[in-house]
């Protein structure tokens, strides 16, 4: 899907060698498990890194926490899968660490309040038409349309329509009800749209 980018060899070399780093005199074995199963997502952990805390090297260093973090606790590892798993490692760092030093806090559930009726599993893979602008609009433009969302709907958009992942593993990365994961995504895709058509209008 377009929105994806590389991270490029440079920081896939500084995670490599900061797991090395750290794995120094522990299991070999352990840490090479841990590599097969969890750089294969060092791609989508930086995307999402990209998108959520909207600076490229603060994304860098967000990805070789997580992987650090992630390798210390491997042998704890009994699921979810790998890439929800790196994902929830992720948001924490990216919502506690880098949020307080920039004096921010994480962001609210600020729809506590909202209907939690939803069916989580109507329309799963039903595409919308955020879909297709995601997959259609060049990589450049929709960085700059979801960037624009505030925190919490541009994080559910951006694991559901860039990434790809079921509501239940939202929720889970998140630690909110599906029923709020999808109450995010209707205002974010609700937002997108808004702005999608501002700009069609204003290229007129």
């Amino acid at each position: 899907m377009s929105g994806r980018r590389s991270i490029g060899g440079r920081t896939l070399a500084a995670t490599d060698k900061s797991m090395s780093a750290q794995a120094s005199g522990n299991d070999p074995d352990r840490t090479r498990r841990f590599r097969d199963a969890a750089l294969p997502y060092l791609d989508d952990v930086y995307t999402l890194a990209r998108y959520l805390l909207r600076d490229a090297t603060d994304a860098e260093d967000a990805v070789q926490e997580c992987y650090l973090r992630a390798l210390k606790h491997f042998d704890s590892y009994r699921g979810p899968a790998m890439k929800p798993w790196l994902f929830a490692i992720l948001r924490n760092i990216c919502f506690a660490e880098f949020a307080r030093r920039a004096n921010a806090a994480a962001p609210a559930d600020i729809e506590a309040n909202d209907p939690q009726t939803v069916d989580p599993l109507c329309h799963e893979t039903q595409a919308s038409p955020e879909t297709e602008l995601l997959q259609h609009r060049n990589a450049t433009a929709i960085q700059r349309l979801v960037n624009a969302l505030p925190d919490p709907f541009r994080e559910a958009l951006v694991l559901r329509e860039i990434q790809d992942l079921p509501y239940r593993d939202i929720a889970a990365i998140a630690g909110v009800p599906v029923g709020t994961v999808m109450s995010r995504l209707a205002r974010a895709r609700a937002m997108l749209r808004a702005a999608w058509l501002a700009e069609e209008e204003r290229d007129k």
